[in-house]
């Protein structure tokens, strides 16, 4: 295995708008991706297995609810710190911040924002400290981008709700505890539950033969008249805007990630073009070569200050739907291309384990497409700016 030489890129300083305090949240979560993650992930990925000796180091460094007050078992830290950790997990591996960020936006977040207090209590601390892992249920086999025609359903049967239905491409799903699933109740309406490993008719079948994000586990949700108690329902927020307001927190964390997988692939392929000889001198020198590695830092530098802004705005309460939903997309369209352009650079051995690159750009072909896909940010972007809505 080669020595993690990774070096951040900061062309315009970004640093110096970064407190100290950002600057050691990310450095400690950068050395931490250094020493556990780099030297085992490429095996991971190529047996198709979730490393799960991670999850104790990611509880360590606060990867777990960043953001989640102290008395809950949260670091209670703000935005831009959840950013920054999530930007050095991807540089890692998008599956190790995907675990991360549904623990955090996606099980953590709904518990803290719409559950009540007993609930709070009960679940956040052990969330925190990855005793309990989670997962969130919204996608299903036949509704993706169109949540709201969900068929999962529960009924009202005086001392517990009867829940059925099922659940697709779930996160975590094959190893969780606990499942934030959202279903419709009698009149239609969709509203959260907590779901808990161990429920009669409750089974989490682990989806195989993914070229994708090979180092995580995905897997079904699978509800079969199972029994879930009333003080397990979510009671402070229902309706479409409750699970989409989770997918808010999670896409912000997915647009600083999808940066830390850009840098990855730059450093990689700007080591590499000063490495790689050709007709007597490094490729590095060639005008072809040095056009892909200029746009990679161009395109990285104006992401790097948009996220930064939308953490501002995120910190401040004012960052929008659309403007979360705009930078997703950006990161991750720009995080593809310079993975692809990275790939050409190294040549024949950017598609071996021995880079990163190839491993970043299978990964990164499933968080373009999910929590939104390219084409729904592009609508959700139209509608902002024109009030016209394209979806119906």
């Amino acid at each position: 295995m080669k020595p993690d030489l990774f070096t951040s890129p900061d062309y315009f300083h970004l640093d110096e708008l970064l407190t100290e305090e950002h600057r050691l949240i990310r450095d400690t979560s950068r050395e931490w991706v250094k020493k556990e993650v780099s030297p085992i992930i490429e095996e991971a990925c190529q047996k198709a297995k979730f490393p799960d000796q991670v999850l104790t180091g990611l509880a360590e460094i606060g990867a777990f609810g960043p953001y989640i007050p102290a008395e809950y078992g949260g670091a209670g830290l703000d935005q831009i710190s959840y950013g920054l950790i999530m930007q050095e997990l991807e540089r890692g591996d998008s599956g190790i911040r995907s675990t991360a960020s549904v623990q955090s936006s996606l099980v953590m977040y709904p518990i803290y924002k719409y559950g009540n207090e007993e609930q709070r209590k009960r679940f956040l601390p052990k969330l925190a400290s990855g005793e309990l892992i989670g997962c969130f249920g919204l996608t299903e086999p036949d509704h993706g981008s169109n949540p709201g025609g969900m068929t999962t359903n529960f009924k009202d049967c005086g001392d517990y709700f009867l829940l059925n239905g099922a659940k697709l491409w779930i996160s975590n799903s094959p190893f969780s505890d606990i499942a934030i699933v959202w279903a419709k109740n009698e009149e239609g309406r969709i509203k959260g539950l907590i779901v808990e490993r161990g429920m009669d008719g409750f089974t989490t079948p682990e989806t195989h033969g993914k070229w994708s994000l090979r180092a995580s586990a995905t897997g079904e949700l699978v509800f079969d008249n199972v029994k879930v108690p009333k003080q397990n329902l979510l009671p402070n927020k229902d309706g479409l805007g409750a699970p989409l307001g989770c997918l808010d927190s999670a896409r912000y964390g997915i647009a600083w990630g999808a940066i830390g997988a850009a840098m990855d692939c730059y450093d990689t392929a700007l080591r590499y073009s000063k490495e790689r000889h050709q007709f007597g001198k490094p490729i590095g020198s060639f005008q072809l070569q040095q056009k892909k590695l200029a746009e990679m830092i161009t395109e990285i530098t104006k992401a790097q200050f948009l996220t930064w802004r939308l953490g501002v705005l995120k910190n401040e309460d004012r960052a929008s739907t659309a403007q979360i939903s705009m930078c997703k997309r950006n990161n991750v369209d720009m995080a593809l291309k310079i993975a692809r352009e990275s790939r050409q650079i190294l040549g024949g051995m950017g598609i071996t384990g021995d880079y990163p690159i190839m491993r970043h750009m299978m990964n990164l072909e499933s968080v373009v497409t999910y929590e939104g896909t390219h084409d729904i940010h592009l609508l959700i972007t139209g509608l902002d700016i024109t009030g016209l809505n394209a979806f119906k």
